[in-house]
């Protein structure tokens, strides 16, 4: 499935919205469920003082755990590489770890940190473990994970370009991914031009709300007032 790319241009304006006013708005669209859509918190953004991630999802799945029938480490794919470059700039890597106790083996640290920003990607979200954490925040490479690993373990990629789950949240391949310091979310392609906009009348509208609150005269009456003709309001742009 080919994907909808938007604009550069769009890109900054969605790079410029942080993620709970994106969430907000994309409520507002009514096109998935509240629950949907967005990492839960075993997934932890790594680097908060690093910009915000706006990209497109390259997946891949490992396991860590098991060691290799043969051997003592398993062969090193490099064909994945290619699904990563198959994917519009600029990517992110969605890697979902198998194992029923994911997190004991990190497979991204120094090394593929370079190689993925080598391939045009800004970050990585995984349900994982990660390591070599001021080597990426050195490349400004960001990583939301579910902890830190020491050790690679047996860390290998099994598949890839296939729909992902980390930390509750479904990633197609080509998905357009947001995430900052509060998490990671999906941004549904037929509603991401139509966010900027969404979010700048919704922070108006909350902005009232909060300038009522901080006013020397506030009453609870004001704030009902206020709640009441926002409520209305949206009623109406819904119709």
């Amino acid at each position: 499935m080919k994907t909808r790319q938007l604009e550069l241009a769009q890109l900054e304006q969605l790079r410029g919205l942080d993620s709970c006013s994106v969430a907000n708005a994309i409520e507002a669209f009514d096109v998935r469920l509240r629950n949907q859509g967005f990492t839960d918190s075993s997934v932890h953004c790594l680097f908060p003082e690093l910009p915000r991630m706006v990209g497109y999802a390259a997946t891949a799945r490992v396991r860590t755990c098991a060691p290799p029938m043969e051997g003592h480490s398993y062969y090193y794919r490099l064909d994945w590489l290619d699904h990563v470059l198959s994917i519009p700039a600029p990517r992110i890597l969605i890697l979902e770890d198998m194992d029923e106790n994911p997190g004991l083996g990190a497979f991204v640290g120094d090394v593929h940190a370079n190689i993925l920003r080598a391939l045009g990607c800004i970050g990585l979200v995984t349900n994982g473990a990660v390591r070599n954490l001021p080597e990426a925040r050195a490349l400004a490479f960001q990583m939301f994970a579910a902890n830190a690993s020491v050790s690679h373990a047996f860390a290998h990629i099994f598949d890839f370009g296939k729909p992902v789950v980390v930390g509750h949240m479904e990633v197609q391949p080509g998905d357009l991914i947001h995430g900052d310091l509060h998490g990671v979310q999906t941004i549904p392609a037929e509603i991401a031009d139509k966010l900027p906009g969404v979010v700048r009348e919704m922070s108006e509208q909350e902005n009232r709300i909060i300038q009522v609150c901080r006013s020397t005269d506030f009453t609870v009456a004001k704030l009902r007032a206020e709640v009441s003709a926002l409520g209305q309001k949206r009623k109406e742009n819904q119709r």
